[in-house]
């Protein structure tokens, strides 16, 4: 069984009507979660922390969703499960 990784990062963005981020450089990384509830549990902590702020937003980036699993990767992206 394949490994779903989510990463959950967030920071503070132009508008709050758009996901553009002030200042790509200052993006929080929370981390990489094993599974989609603990990544969640972890991205309702940090928008919790930062609901006083309406400009920050917080995301859950499914990661085993960028590569394409029914084709085998290169022989310098080993994935074991």
């Amino acid at each position: 069984m394949p490994q779903r990784l989510h990463l959950v990062f967030g920071g503070e963005l132009v508008s709050p009507q758009n996901n553009v981020f002030r200042d790509v450089s200052a993006i929080h990384i929370v981390g990489m979660f094993p599974n989609y509830e603990a990544a969640y549990l972890a991205w309702k902590a940090e928008a919790q922390r930062t609901v006083d702020n309406a400009h920050m937003r917080y995301f859950i980036a499914n990661i085993h969703r960028l590569r394409e699993e029914s084709k085998p990767g290169s022989d310098t992206e080993p994935m074991t499960t």
